[in-house]
């Protein structure tokens, strides 16, 4: 098939962090060469060679990927506008930057989550503050101009002056993308077990900390263009701007997910099974009112107005008169947007607007 954007998931950790819900394998290191001969052969199966506007290699850890094996899945990738690896700032040597660039990669995406030491164990991160700075700087002298940082909040035992240092430490490394996400942590891990009592007393205080993070960025030269994404010089997360604009893109890897037009499919989450051919897949069929709901969801996440022609259905006649009238929305006919209060507010107000 030909569709513009791929993902390709690398599963492979040195740790697991008790937070992570994503598909990860740790102990496996022998298994890199066989994930990756796997990789090619689902790329071969499902995709007919040609290039495509953006490609997104996450994880897992992708770096961690043994740096023949990773050198050789990019090289065999079809060519892209844009090519993002996620790092964990650890993983980055000076040898890897280089040939992360040499490889023809021209964005990364690096693990950066908070430069409190403390609040780094909380997460069982295995970076210092030091290794996101030195990461930052090799990835720079590699050629990069093209970064981002990955930074979490509402992390337990964090306080807003901690909040406020990492923006502030994040601003200093001046990356051209910053991602601030609020941490979620699925109920039932050992992670909600050991910190339950200090989530929901952080819970009380997301509100706050958001609305730091965006006057924070956004004074500081970077643009709000999503919910939780930050940029400047006009360098969106491309790859994850496909999905907000609801396009089709193709998953490979174990346990990735594709959406390719109302199929919905997820691959198999049992590596064993993945190495052998057998996908397994999980398909889910996606009727037009799924599919025009997604698109109003996901679009009102962008600071852009929405194009609702063929949408309409999917929206709440009175609830968006509703939103309107407390200035939360506004409805230009053939757009539609959220203001700044609205974005705030998220998906409540899109909940509100939502037949």
């Amino acid at each position: 098939m030909s569709v513009r954007h791929l993902y390709v998931h690398l599963p492979f950790c040195a740790h697991r962090c008790g937070y992570c819900d994503f598909v990860t394998a740790t102990g496996r290191d022998h298994l890199h060469g066989a994930y990756v001969d796997a990789l090619l052969r689902e790329l071969a199966e499902e995709h007919d060679g040609g290039p495509v506007d953006t490609i997104f290699l996450g994880g897992g850890t992708p770096t961690y990927t043994a740096l023949p094996e990773l050198l050789r899945l990019l090289r065999s990738l079809p060519p892209a506008g844009e090519l993002t690896v996620e790092a964990n700032p650890e993983t980055v040597t000076p040898e890897l930057a280089r040939e992360l660039r040499n490889a023809g990669v021209n964005r990364v995406s690096l693990g950066a989550q908070t430069f409190q030491p403390h609040l780094l164990e909380v997460l069982e991160r295995r970076a210092t503050p030091p290794d996101v700075v030195r990461a930052f700087g090799r990835l720079r002298e590699a050629g990069f101009d093209n970064l981002s940082l990955d930074l979490i909040y509402g992390i337990p035992g964090q306080t807003p002056e901690e909040l406020a240092a990492d923006l502030e430490q994040a601003i200093a490394l001046g990356p051209e993308h910053i991602s601030a996400y609020e941490l979620e942590a699925k109920p039932g891990t050992r992670f909600t077990i050991a910190h339950g009592a200090e989530l929901e007393r952080q819970a009380e205080q997301m509100e706050d900390y958001f609305e730091r993070v965006v006057a924070t960025l956004t004074g500081a030269g970077y643009r709000w263009y999503e919910t939780a994404n930050f940029c400047r010089g006009g360098k969106r997360a491309e790859h994850n701007l496909a999905y907000w604009l609801g396009r089709d893109y193709l998953g490979l890897g174990v346990g990735a997910v594709s959406t390719l037009g109302h199929e919905r499919r997820r691959n198999t989450p049992r590596l064993a099974r993945y190495l052998q051919g057998d996908y397994d897949r999980e398909i889910e069929l996606l009727d037009d009112e799924t599919r025009s709901r997604e698109r109003v969801m996901l679009g009102l996440r962008l600071d852009e107005p929405l194009p609702v022609g063929g949408l309409r259905s999917a929206l709440d006649t009175d609830g968006l008169a509703r939103a309107e009238r407390l200035g939360l929305a506004v409805d230009g006919g053939e757009t539609l947007a959220l203001t700044r209060r609205g974005r705030f507010l998220g998906g409540g107000v899109t909940a509100e607007i939502l037949a």
